[in-house]
């Protein structure tokens, strides 16, 4: 069995994530392609996570792909996480994922509903909301949750989601039928209220992105091919990684193994895999130093951390698995940084990695300070060392 080393890892890191000075690029869209998709729970992360991995591209960039040129698209995907994907991948996403996962949204909304109102027929009611949501949005071009709803007036049937509840508020369906739409490719979240920072999104019909709509992909193609972008990015890996970050069951996993040429090798007393015309080493870069967001790709795109983590987890993580913005030297995470009130960026190097390190963080912390310019923004999922360097 082919062994790879935990040096070897580090260097796929360094060179497929675009991390290293040698491989960076202003290509927006490209840098989300080596990523499969860019982590976009936190609105700033798409953003942040861009500015690591360019040379001088600026927020107007990310705008621009995501927003003029659409070549950037923005779903709830694996994990029920949202995501910014490649417009090509949308359709692979689609089927493998998100049509799945449209299926469970509308049945869980439609239990809250027939709990918690007096609506006889709560399938039609949804259909019909939907369908006039759609109609809607498609005659405004683009539109908020709030003007939807005074399009449509089934939007503000009133629920209570948790009936006999102190704490229950009487609540309108219009965040549930847009949230299934959009989980069902029919609409997608478009220009923000406001900065990049901002997760107060305007509605569009997916018309608008994708004439036509989404392409149709069987399901079992479809997982098959998000795997083999998942490996080109993240391989080799344990299946249990790929599990996790997919989110599927492991029947599914292994189906989607199956319609692949995948090898198994050993990653140092674990068993990982990884696409067979990808067994040659990949030349190790530079050292290279990068600061990378809160919820960023590359330390979210595995569930076992070890190899890049070592002992930082507690001070790096929130307790639901959430990272926080981390600092890397070389293909491992070495400390932490943020954004203080007043802009400055500050880091702290939580192991000695010498002064020709220091220097490289400090000129990574220095673009990202630019990169900002007067945007504040604090990520959404706080850890203990953002919150001690920004006390």
């Amino acid at each position: 069995m082919r062994s790879m080393s935990v040096a070897e890892r580090r260097a796929r890191l360094g060179v497929r994530h675009r991390l290293s000075p040698g491989v960076r690029t202003d290509d927006v869209a490209d840098i989300a392609r080596s990523m499969v998709v860019l982590h976009a729970t936190d609105p700033a992360t798409v953003f942040l996570s861009i500015a690591a991995r360019s040379v001088d591209a600026v927020p107007a960039a990310v705008e621009r792909a995501l927003y003029d040129d659409r070549t950037l698209l923005r779903m709830l995907a694996m994990r029920r996480t949202m995501f910014v994907a490649p417009v090509e991948l949308v359709p692979v996403l689609q089927a493998s994922t998100a049509n799945a996962m449209a299926a469970k949204q509308r049945a869980t909304y439609s239990r809250l509903i027939e709990r918690g109102s007096d609506v006889k027929d709560v399938p039609a009611l949804f259909a019909e909301a939907e369908r006039a949501a759609h109609e809607a949005l498609l005659a405004r071009g683009e539109a908020t949750g709030a003007q939807l709803s005074t399009d449509v007036p089934l939007l503000r049937t009133q629920v209570d989601p948790a009936p006999g509840k102190s704490y229950s508020r009487p609540t309108g369906i219009t965040t549930w039928v847009l949230v299934t739409l959009g989980c069902e490719g029919r609409i997608v979240r478009g220009r923000p209220n406001g900065s990049w920072t901002s997760s107060q999104y305007r509605w569009s019909p997916v018309e608008a992105w994708l004439p036509g709509g989404i392409a149709d992909v069987p399901a079992a193609t479809a997982r098959a091919d998000l795997v083999r972008h998942w490996l080109r990015a993240f391989g080799p890996a344990p299946v249990a990684d790929l599990k996790w970050w997919t989110g599927w069951t492991a029947g599914d996993v292994t189906k989607a193994l199956a319609l692949l040429d995948v090898t198994e090798v050993d990653l140092g007393g674990a068993t990982g895999v990884v696409l067979s015309d990808d067994l040659d080493p990949v030349p190790a870069p530079q050292p290279w130093a990068a600061l990378l967001p809160a919820l960023d790709p590359t330390p979210m795109g595995w569930r076992e951390r070890g190899w890049f983590l070592g002992d930082h987890g507690p001070r790096l993580f929130d307790r639901n698995g959430n990272v926080g913005p981390s600092v890397w030297w070389d293909g491992r995470i070495v400390g932490g940084w943020a954004q203080r009130a007043d802009g400055e960026i500050v880091v702290r190097v939580l192991e000695d990695v010498g002064a020709d390190a220091v220097a490289a963080i400090d000129r990574e912390a220095a673009r990202m300070a630019a990169w900002y310019g007067d945007v504040r923004a604090i990520p959404r999922f706080r850890t203990p060392l953002e919150r001690e360097l920004t006390s």
